[in-house]
């Protein structure tokens, strides 16, 4: 109880300067947090390395009397803070230990420099550029700056030309990034794992790299057939648009999926746009939790100082039975400076106070949607639809993970079953049944075609299978990188061969992806984590959801094995209670590939 005080001290400085450092409209205060999470950080390390406060765990732990009489949920807390201990160094000599709160403070320094360098833009001179495609970055001088990879630009050679510049080597975020990888291995050797993979995957779902490994190499093996056509198609489409130039290289391959999709399918999102208005998404969301959870969204009157912009919305989240489970803000609108993710954060986690009452959980939902005009409201495209529904299935996880310790509150669970319950949403939001309940157009209240859901749905498949060849390629990349040091070849070497082996589609001579990869920061060696949660998350939905998503006694289940324990119980015994059995990563593999084939119409017919 007191190492959860403890915590709970800690986490309340930490995760509200973490959220504050990225979303408050004034630079003073990000500074402010920045300062704040650096100093935090130290504290804790200083902690996990504190002999004194180890001892009094460990001594709990050996007496096995008192074990014994734990319910399982302390003993698995008291075992997580035992393993943040190890994985610090307590065990090691007190100049080891010292070491240790050295390299963890670097790292800290080393991921925010990183993070910094993989969003700067690369600056080339404007004459090297023909003329005609010059106006698509931004003038400086006699410089351009290159800011992205224009991904959805239709002209091949502004795409070309933005791939080859903006992820052009800089030396300064390459030298960081191997002074980051090799700081992370000898941290994890330090301490006792064989690499940094090691270390990360203790407790995860996956539990070791090598069942990561299996996992990326058996969903590669199923999906090399269905990429290659994939990549034909594409091919294909690119003869026709052009024939001087239709060799597939790697900045074609999200324009060309996204073309495939539209002349196929014909999804325009201006023609969706109309149904999806916020209030009528945010009543879909409260009518299916209603009926699944019990559970209604309240809007609530702010007080003043208490939000950092006025547009943020503060919902309560009610049960019909149990009353106020949190809070959510919902920081939804675009605003200068406000950062183009959709995150879901934290702010104060549930538990059991001292005095018999539960602190109630806090949390913000950031998105960056458009303003409403004074002739339309906000309007969504589909795809923002899906992330609203995906980050309020994060929400529902903070709202319902009824812990006794704050340690373990709602999202803080291993990283491969995080995503579970926000990708669950994805499958709810892409339901026919569902939308259905919501979907009205803001000027006539007509609902949304039946039709037009499907061919919404049918359209995802297009080139999905190369969209999650993609995904394994990074996750392999990731996994090759924290694996065993010193690694066989340079960071570019490595991504060159791994990008011609798993993805298929050739390396670009003088450029370095992986200078651009930010997820190494917060989703190193656990990359795989998006896929494995994808797997669950679909084994859910097929068994549980799709006969009827507004099943109570599913949702009631729901909440009870998986949504209830955040991370206070081991993921695997969780998908187990969901699933009644305890799936293999053939399992996993096969929930992927069936999701590629899967006739959506399985799921839209009439209930």
């Amino acid at each position: 109880m007191i190492f959860d005080q403890l915590s709970d001290g800690l986490c309340r400085v930490a995760d509200l300067a973490d959220f504050v450092k990225i979303a408050h409209p004034d630079f003073a205060f990000r500074e402010a947090a920045e300062e704040a999470c650096r100093n935090i950080g130290t504290v804790v390390e200083k902690l996990n390395t504190d002999v004194e406060l180890c001892q009094s765990l460990r001594r709990l732990l050996a007496d096995e009397i008192v074990v014994r009489s734990l319910d399982p949920e302390t003993r698995r807390v008291a075992e997580l803070f035992m393993f943040d201990f190890e994985i610090s160094g307590i065990h090691l000599d007190e100049e080891k230990r010292k070491k240790a709160v050295n390299l963890n403070v670097r790292i800290l320094d080393l991921c925010n420099e990183f993070l910094t360098g993989t969003h700067l833009p690369n600056k080339i001179d404007k004459h090297v550029l023909p003329e005609h495609i010059r106006y698509n970055f931004t003038a400086e001088g006699n410089y351009l700056q290159v800011a992205g990879l224009h991904a959805d630009c239709p002209d091949d050679l502004v795409r070309e030309a933005a791939y080859k510049i903006f992820l052009y080597p800089n030396a300064e975020q390459l030298s960081r990034l191997e002074e980051l990888l090799a700081s992370r291995n000898s941290l994890a050797q330090l301490v006792g794992y064989d690499t940094f993979s090691h270390r990360a995957l203790q407790g995860t779902m996956a539990r070791n790299p090598e069942t990561v490994r299996q996992f990326l190499e058996k969903l590669s093996d199923q999906l090399s057939k269905r990429t290659q056509k994939d990549f034909e198609m594409m091919t294909k489409m690119k003869m026709k648009l052009n024939p001087q130039n239709s060799k597939l290289m790697p900045w074609d391959h999200p324009y060309y999926s996204g073309a495939l999709r539209a002349e196929r399918y014909n999804i325009d999102p201006g023609l969706y746009c109309p149904f999806f208005s916020l209030g009528a998404c945010m009543e879909g969301l409260n009518s299916l939790f209603s009926q699944l959870l019990g559970i209604s969204l309240y809007a609530e009157q702010t007080q003043r100082g208490e939000v950092w912009s006025e547009d943020v919305r503060k919902l309560a989240v009610v049960h019909e039975t149990e009353g106020l489970l949190g809070y959510i803000y919902c920081d939804f609108f675009q605003r200068p400076d406000k950062p183009h993710q959709d995150c879901h954060f934290t702010v104060r986690g549930g538990r059991l106070r001292e005095n018999g009452e539960y602190q109630l959980p806090v949390v913000v939902l950031m998105l960056s949607l458009p303003h409403s005009t004074r002739g339309a409201p906000t309007l969504l495209s589909p795809g923002m639809m899906e992330n609203l529904f995906h980050e309020m299935g994060h929400a529902m996880h903070s709202m319902l993970g009824r812990t006794r310790y704050q340690h373990v509150t709602g999202t803080r669970c291993p990283t491969d079953f995080a995503e579970v319950p926000s990708i669950l949403m994805e499958y709810f939001a892409n339901d026919y049944r569902v939308v259905n309940q919501f979907a009205r157009h803001y000027k006539t209240g007509q609902p949304l075609p039946k039709n037009m859901v499907s061919r919404l749905c049918e359209s995802k498949k297009v080139c999905a299978a190369a969209d999650m060849q993609l995904q394994v390629f990074y996750a392999v990349l990731d996994q090759i990188y924290h694996g065993k040091h010193p690694l066989r070849k340079s960071t570019t070497e490595i991504l060159k061969e791994t990008q011609e082996k798993v993805y298929g589609l050739p390396y670009v001579p003088n450029t370095a992806w992986q200078l651009r990869f930010s997820h190494l920061v917060g989703y190193g060696a656990k990359y795989y984590s998006y896929l494995m949660s994808r797997a669950v998350a679909s084994m859910v939905w097929k068994q549980c959801f799709a006969q009827d998503p507004f099943d109570r006694a599913m949702g009631e289940r729901y909440r009870r094995e998986m949504l209830a324990h955040g991370g206070g119980k081991e993921p695997m015994l969780m998908v187990q209670g969901m699933l009644q059995k305890s799936p293999s990563v053939e399992d996993f593999v096969d929930a992927l590939v069936s999701d590629l084939d899967q006739d959506f119409e399985t799921f839209i017919t009439d209930s």
